[in-house]
């Protein structure tokens, strides 16, 4: 980053992003992928009159998409592990079993349960979600449960494992920054985050309780023998997704795993469903064609296939360009160095980290590059105030991997919204956890409560106060 912006000028950047963002998305209704853009190039264009060279945009620019290359590499494999998982009948198998087992009034509280589950043992919230996410969402449309429903759901039951599992890699990210143990980051964790996933299953309970008696049997037993006459349902079709979890559980890098899942899934489409190599492969291209005659069973199995995940991948190239000239033009350390000049108190200082991470990864969209900018940036500012650091790093998942699924332009929304197929603000009022977190977080801050303090602030030598009611500044 140059800092070779003025404080008004750099101001001035964050205010067009904001009125084009908002105002693009909010008013305009356009695109999320269009509004980046727009956004990206009026940043760029007013960084160049200011003097930014564009060799510094352009380095920036590429080293935001290394950054989202895996990421991209990871959604990519997404839709092809749906596509030839719905061929081979691994989801189709999944949902005949769960509108077999699963009553609709619990189905809601019971996908939560299973991602939360899920997401702990094998800590990753997409491997979570473009699996039992995907075969849930199948299950609702034979239920009649709103996708919407189900999508915040599966993605509060994702998010909160995890934010709680130690195989996670934003947890380790939120820790290592902060120089925080990984044990006591989680632990901390569970003061913001386990309130809001209690409210989540009680609300999810409530909504299951109007669907107790809407499904017909009939419609059921339909669903269930399409399902049968068009697939042979060998219970080994179950085996691609016990693979994937045993593999992510022993903390093997993603994308190699999705890759057997891949070929899994493939293998099992010619021996079990006897497809050949040109049906595989257009459900790896274009995803699972369903012709069946029965409406509903069609568009719950249609889905998937590379071609379903290339617009998320347009918008996080269109995130990247966006985020340039913001990074280039050292808007970040300018927003760091106001902080520090204002800020007075323990208090104060939490709100800011709070308010102010949580303000750059709605700009950013990206948790890998605030946590990167401000852990490292922002924690002496708590050891100042003897304020211990685990506060800090529970912070940044509050602020960055919770909200992540809210927010339309994010790594993490983009793919929850494109592997779920239900747009970001029709699942975010049915995942309140996503912003509980932070309610509560602001609440503990003026209380005290759940803040935790070190007797003596030194840098790797604290000795902590529990945390309780012990907030004095």
């Amino acid at each position: 980053m140059n800092g070779t912006l003025s404080p008004l000028k750099a101001i001035t950047l964050i205010a067009v992003s904001i009125a084009i963002i908002f105002g693009g998305i909010i008013f305009i209704d356009a695109e999320s992928t269009i509004v980046l853009l727009a956004a990206g190039t009026a940043l760029i264009i007013l960084s160049l009159l200011w003097g930014v060279k564009w060799d510094d945009i352009e380095k920036d620019l590429m080293d935001n998409l290394r950054a989202m290359f895996i990421p991209i590499l990871i959604l990519l494999a997404v839709g092809l592990m749906i596509g030839v998982w719905m061929l081979s009948g691994t989801i189709p198998i999944i949902v005949y079993y769960g509108l077999l087992l699963i009553k609709p009034s619990v189905f809601l509280f019971v996908a939560c349960l299973a991602c939360a589950l899920m997401s702990v043992m094998a800590g990753t919230s997409w491997g979570t979600i473009g699996t039992i996410g995907v075969a849930f969402m199948g299950v609702s449309i034979g239920l009649d449960i709103p996708l919407q429903y189900t999508a915040g759901a599966v993605v509060v039951g994702a998010i909160f494992g995890d934010k709680m599992s130690p195989l996670s890699d934003t947890t380790v990210m939120a820790a290592a920054v902060t120089d925080v143990k990984l044990v006591d980051h989680i632990k901390h964790m569970l003061y913001t985050t386990l309130p809001g996933l209690v409210i989540s299953l009680i609300l999810f309970l409530i909504l299951g309780f109007q669907f107790s008696g809407q499904v017909e049997n009939e419609q059921i037993t339909s669903i269930l023998s399409t399902l049968e006459s068009n697939f042979n349902l060998n219970p080994l079709l179950l085996l691609p997704p016990f693979v994937i979890l045993f593999l992510i559980y022993r903390n093997k890098p993603t994308l190699p795993v999705f890759g057997v899942g891949i070929l899994l899934g493939a293998l099992l489409a010619a021996v079990f469903q006897g497809n050949g190599l040109s049906e595989i492969a257009l459900a790896l291209n274009d995803g699972y064609t369903a012709s069946t005659g029965v409406e509903v069973v069609d568009s719950m199995l249609q889905r998937g296939g590379l071609s379903s995940m290339l617009g998320t991948v347009a918008l996080l190239i269109a995130a990247a360009i966006f985020g340039s000239p913001l990074r280039t033009a050292g808007v970040i350390d300018e927003i760091l160095t106001g902080i520090q000049k204002v800020v007075k108190t323990g208090k104060g200082i939490m709100m800011s980290s709070l308010s102010l991470h949580a303000f750059l990864f709605v700009i950013t969209g990206s948790y890998y590059v605030t946590f990167a900018v401000l852990g490292p940036m922002m924690k002496s500012m708590y050891d100042k105030y003897g304020l211990h650091r685990k506060n800090f790093s529970r912070t940044l998942e509050d602020t960055g991997t919770a909200l992540a699924p809210l927010i339309p332009w994010s790594v993490t929304g983009a793919f929850i919204a494109g592997t779920l197929g239900v747009p970001t603000l029709q699942y975010a009022p049915f995942a309140p956890m996503l912003y509980l977190g932070i309610v509560f977080a602001i609440l503990y801050i003026f209380t005290g409560f759940g803040i935790s303090k070190v007797e003596a602030p030194v840098a790797g030598k604290e000795k902590a106060v529990p945390a309780k009611k012990v907030m004095q500044n």
